[in-house]
């Protein structure tokens, strides 16, 4: 069946497998078509005599060469898929470079148990791929700092990538020495910013929605229309493909509970700070007591009567969510686009598109739509070398290499000539049938490396030939990629990218975002104190009855006063009075 297919492809498991490449065939691969050294980069001396080379995927240093096989660990936490044995990039790598990966690819919702086990036991892979925003595998001392590595020499595109931005890069609490330990997996920017996606938060809404109701005026939206459209939706459709039609999924899993209690912050037109609101001062304090908050649950309670909320949302783990999303039975939710991005890679391969998902910008009466912040730096997610490698000079070559510009067009839009090609401008594009195959989960698994790309730096932003990182940030390319039925929803819209559905983000504030500031261990228990009340009674104001619902908020309210919050604003306070000093 159909679903079951889907299904299959959006589940994202814990697999370990060994990327194995055959030997080179007679025939060479492709290089890209343009090949050019990132500004400001030089060549690594060669650490042993190596003859020239021309080849822009070989390593001019001479230490990862086709000759002299390396296998690295790598262990990586992302939601992306794994690579399918006969993936010819994993070829590419072993042709170009002599490198082999062993992967461990840990879901999100595996996370805290696997970090639990690789800290207590003390051995770590080569590589380390985290997103964990409590940092426990860097302030549990699973990393190396990287600052003196870099200062060698030896890793010209890490040093040019890092430089500018050392700072914000540098982990600057007091667990480990203060210093570089993970180079940032996303949004460190070169040239300009282009693309046409909104990747950040929104309250998405299926497109098929939106076309039923015969496109309405999505300007100065309220929550209750956003949830009027969806309610009218799922009485006439009660069923979608055979199944039953799901309102509103709320994102409740471990580690993801945002989806649930971060709302109330973008309702009330602030920008996002996780769970603090920073005011005109620059002060911030939580908001997950304050009407704002108690607004956002009262509504969802009455919506949760209806019938429009569903009731699995607080039973299910991360994997589930993005199954039940993939089968284009979810009307909406509260989620960032990064977060669900699988399942509408999963619904688009099933040329569904009329059930993938458009932002929508609801906000309480008064306030103005700050749902789209200018693209912000991953500190402390992305790559690091472990202490337990024994060879991190090695491992860290290879995340240089990785950050190299042919390399980075490789792993982003592919070979020349077979996933994209280069018009008389220079210009990268893709035919049809390109952008039809990197819709299929399945072309992918043989043809990308997402999963290691995920957690690898990149050259967001512009490559220095003038071409876009990748092909939904090349601007015509984005177009020409959708699909007959976007193009259409795109222009009953009069819009021609999905950011334009979002507010134009205004410069950031120097502090920007509260999320990552690095907080104490009294702190952080606050923190996580504050999250464990919101898991244990949102969900109950949720479900109960409307008639309980003001009891269930006043016990929520109260476990939240029992809690020091006080230390938790301190330390956010000082993070930004510290980054004000030092980021200006």
């Amino acid at each position: 069946m159909k679903v079951k297919k889907i299904l299959a492809l959006a589940m994202v498991l814990v697999v370990m497998l060994t990327a194995v490449a055959c030997k080179k065939d007679a025939e060479p691969t492709k290089a890209p078509g343009s090949v050019t050294n990132a500004p400001g980069t030089t060549e690594t001396p060669a650490t042993t005599e190596t003859p020239a080379t021309t080849d822009p995927l070989a390593d001019p240093s001479g230490v990862l060469t086709p000759d002299k096989e390396t296998t690295l660990s790598v262990w990586l936490m992302t939601a992306e898929q794994a690579p399918a044995p006969d993936n010819k990039i994993t070829k590419l790598l072993k042709d170009k470079l002599g490198v082999t990966i062993n992967y461990e690819i840990v879901s999100p919702d595996n996370a805290d148990q696997k970090i639990g086990v690789m800290l207590a036991g003390g051995e770590y892979p080569d590589l380390v791929g985290t997103t964990d925003l409590k940092m426990r595998l860097l302030e549990g001392g699973a990393l190396i700092k990287l600052d003196d590595l870099l200062a060698t020499g030896n890793y010209p595109n890490l040093k040019t990538h890092v430089d500018p931005y050392i700072k914000k890069m540098s982990y600057s609490g007091s667990e480990v020495d203060p210093g570089l330990y993970i180079i940032p997996n996303y949004n460190r920017f070169y040239g300009e910013i282009t693309g046409g996606i909104h990747w950040g938060t929104a309250f998405w809404i299926q497109k098929a929605v939106l076309e039923d109701a015969g496109y309405p005026d999505l300007t100065n939206i309220t929550l209750e229309q956003y949830f009027k459209l969806i309610e009218d939706y799922k009485a006439k459709y009660p069923e979608i493909n055979g199944q039953k039609t799901v309102g509103f999924a709320v994102l409740a899993s471990t580690g993801r509970e945002w989806g649930m209690t971060n709302a109330p912050n973008f309702l009330a037109g602030n920008p996002n700070n996780g769970g603090v609101i920073v005011d005109s001062n620059n002060v911030a304090t939580i908001y997950a007591d304050k009407p704002i908050a108690h607004d956002y649950f009262k509504i969802l309670n009455a919506e949760y009567a209806k019938g429009i909320v569903d009731p699995e949302s607080f039973t299910e783990n991360f994997d589930q969510y993005i199954a039940k999303i993939a089968t284009g039975t979810v009307l909406g939710m509260h989620d960032q686009y990064w977060n669900f991005q699988t399942a509408t890679q999963s619904l688009q391969g099933a040329k569904m598109d009329e059930r993938t998902y458009a932002p929508v910008m609801p906000v309480y009466p008064g306030a103005e739509p700050y749902y789209a912040d200018r693209d912000v730096m991953n500190t402390n997610q992305g790559f690091g070398v472990s202490v337990s490698s024994k060879q991190p000079e090695t491992a860290l070559k290879f995340v240089d290499l990785m950050l190299s510009e042919p390399w980075q067009k490789v792993l982003s839009w592919g070979i020349e000539g077979e996933d994209y090609e280069v018009d008389s401008d220079g210009k990268f594009y893709r035919t049809e049938q390109q952008r039809i195959n990197y819709k299929d989960l399945t072309w992918r698994s043989s043809n990308r490396l997402t999963a290691l790309l995920d957690l690898l730096p990149k050259h967001n932003g512009q490559y220095t030939d003038g071409n876009a990182y990748s092909p939904d940030d090349q601007p015509t390319e984005f177009y020409d990629t959708l699909s007959d039925y976007d193009k259409a929803f795109m222009k009953a819209y009069g819009k021609q990218t999905w950011r334009q559905f979002v507010n134009s983000p205004p410069e950031n504030p120097v502090y920007y975002p509260c999320w990552n500031i690095t907080l104490s261990d009294d702190a952080t228990e606050v923190n996580q104190q504050l999250t464990d009340a919101g898991v244990q009674y949102l969900p109950k104001a949720i479900t109960g009855s409307v008639d309980d619902f003001e009891s269930n908020w006043t016990k929520y309210v109260d476990t939240i006063k029992k809690v020091d919050v006080k230390v938790y604003e301190d330390a956010i306070n000082a993070g930004i009075q510290e980054r004000i000093k030092n980021w200006k």
